[in-house]
């Protein structure tokens, strides 16, 4: 079996599962996002040696399936048929809801396998494994659960179905609903089916309430609100954290060797996605993710910030290839950890303040941003004024060289802009001049070393000439104004060496792998905001519908696309795209009142 990036995801935020369009789960981890893969067949396929890793539920002689998400939640519905027209319909969720005065975000995923006509034959294959797919779980079992027991943790399938079914892997007519629940190793009291239908019906509640409160654009909002859903189950609730992707070694490109873990919390990737959350109306997100920024700060003293960090807050993320799992489609390297950490990139001191600032401007949080916080804030100013000028990997982390890139500056400039808004918010006029006077003396930097007159464009980096697609963003974080004609000069540089058809390719030169194959969807994105900002509004209407047209068909979308075919690679689901998704809407949308 060919696996694609035709997933679903579902989660609730503390662990989170891709599923396919035959209701495999093809992978989740445990106990949390940067776990051990109990499931992991989207990086090895079932005919392998190994062959282990994977959940199914195998409909004898199918010929037809459909799968929708639940409106306006994060539950799945996979609905199977057969040659005969027997049909089996398949519920997928992780529950959460509110419970005795708290979030209920139990480690565990529910299938309900219901009958909905005919006579199906089905098969249930639960196969897990341990140490990313080197060995099959040993079990012990009981009358109604089977325990999968690893090294360092257990996993209790909790089933009204036979349990020598599930075990001997025989196929058997389904008569009445069955339910699987993938558990820790607890005891459940309460009646399986009734648990189930109980979890369902609050999960669905919850789900429901959340998008109710969103502020979303008059138009697209279906595409908007599945993009929202996404992005909050890539948040870790117990720390705060927000993931990249829910996935490890998806490759850029095939065979490109660009195959990365993205299941850590960048502070880049980060910022853009509260900021995107904020912009539809939610801010618990943002208040826990800036709880879990604060205590990075906090920890580092007066060190290094690094650009990404673990979920748990952790510094080290070191890099290793697992030989255990082939790849996706057998494109190895898989690899855990990211050595990216050892980087340095200098906007993240942008990014991390960028994130802050929402908490002394925003008046729906409680816990406003005071001068204590801002007085944390400072050192990451002073290191931005030190390191503005100053070579980096930047933001697309190349490996095997550094350069001054003016995204890097202009993130640097940023931070010292906020600092000096915080400062005047306060009413802190000795402060908010120094911060004020240090990002114009950047801003001026910035302008007289990476202006390059004869391409008429800010370049990637200082006293270069090539160019970089995160300069697209100098107006949307206050950089130039749109009337600024140097703006627009630097737009249309972008499009004529990096706009390959309705795509934008972050750069084109030659990294440590070659030349990028593929389009970073996110850079398109970033164009389309740059093209409303320029009053370029039917060419970016245009461009935009393209790309919803790339999104799989649940809506969800990877890091990349192939120009030619809009086929999905790079890690799933990329929290880059979606936020792009998210802003290019709420750009483009017709107003509410002027939508009639």
């Amino acid at each position: 079996m060919k696996h694609s990036l035709d997933l679903a995801l579902i989660g609730n935020c503390q662990i989170g599962a891709l599923i396919d369009t035959s209701a495999e789960i093809v992978w989740s981890c445990l106990p949390r996002f940067d776990g051990d893969p109990v499931f992991c067949s989207l990086l090895q396929e079932h005919e392998s040696a190994a062959g282990n890793g994977y959940c199914t539920i195998d409909l004898v002689d199918q010929v037809k399936t459909e799968q929708s998400y639940l409106a306006n939640s994060a539950m799945l519905v996979t609905r199977l048929t057969d040659i005969r027209g027997a049909i089996v319909e398949i519920t997928d969720f992780a529950p959460r809801f509110r419970q005795h005065g708290r979030m209920f975000t139990p480690t565990m995923l529910i299938r309900q396998i219901g009958h909905v006509q005919g006579s199906p034959r089905i098969c249930l294959r639960v196969r897990p494994a341990h140490d990313y797919g080197r060995t099959p779980c040993e079990f012990t079992y009981g009358s109604h659960h089977i325990r999968y027991v690893a090294p360092d943790w257990v996993l209790r399938l909790t089933t009204n179905a036979s349990i020598t079914a599930i075990i001997q892997e025989l196929p058997f007519i389904l008569e009445n609903e069955l339910t699987l629940i993938f558990g820790s190793d607890e005891t459940i009291q309460e009646a399986i089916p009734e648990l189930a239908r109980r979890f369902r019906d609050e999960t669905l509640a919850y789900w429901h309430d959340w998008v109710r409160d969103l502020g979303i654009p008059f138009e697209w909002q279906a595409e908007v609100i599945r993009a929202a859903i996404t992005l909050k189950l890539n948040t870790f609730d117990d720390t705060g954290a927000i993931v990249a992707a829910m996935t490890t070694s998806i490759p850029e490109s095939a065979n490109s060797g660009r195959n990365w873990d993205y299941r850590y919390c960048w502070l880049r990737d980060a910022y853009f996605v509260v900021n995107a959350l904020n912009r539809l109306g939610t801010t618990h997100t943002m208040e826990r993710y800036l709880r879990y920024l604060v205590n990075v700060i906090a920890n580092i003293g007066g060190g290094c910030l690094q650009p990404v960090y673990g979920i748990d807050g952790n510094a080290s993320l070191i890099e290793r290839e697992i030989t255990t799992l082939a790849g996706y489609r057998g494109m190895g390297p898989v690899r855990v950890g990211n050595q990216a950490y050892e980087q340095i990139q200098h906007d993240v001191y942008g990014s991390a303040i960028l994130a802050v600032t929402h908490v002394f401007f925003d008046q729906r949080l409680m816990h406003r941003g005071d001068v204590a916080l801002f007085l944390r804030l400072e050192p990451l100013g002073e290191s931005a004024i030190l390191v503005h000028d100053q070579p980096d990997a930047g933001l697309w982390e190349l490996r095997g060289s550094k350069r001054v890139h003016t995204f890097s500056s202009i993130m640097c400039w940023a931070a010292c802009d906020r600092l000096g808004r915080i400062a005047t918010r306060l009413n802190l006029p000795d402060r908010a001049t120094y911060w004020h006077t240090h990002a114009q003396q950047i801003h001026a930097t910035i302008c007289a070393r990476a202006w390059n007159e004869s391409k008429k464009a800010f370049t990637a980096a200082f006293e270069g000439d090539s160019l970089d697609a995160s300069l697209l963003l100098l107006h949307d974080v206050g950089f130039l104004t749109a009337e600024d004609p140097r703006f627009a000069a630097t737009v249309a540089a972008i499009e004529k060496e990096l706009r390959h058809g309705d795509y934008v390719f972050r750069y084109v030169e030659q990294d440590d792998f070659g030349a990028p194959e593929n389009a970073f969807i996110v850079c398109t994105y970033w164009y389309i905001y740059a093209l409303v900002a320029l009053n370029r509004t039917d060419e970016a209407r245009t461009l935009f519908e393209n790309l919803l047209a790339r999104h799989n068909r649940h809506g969800l979308m990877a890091e990349h696309v192939v120009v030619r075919t809009g086929e999905q690679w790079g890690n799933f689901v990329q929290t880059y795209s979606m936020v792009g998704l998210i802003n290019a809407a709420i750009r483009l949308s017709k107003r509410w009142d002027a939508a009639f």
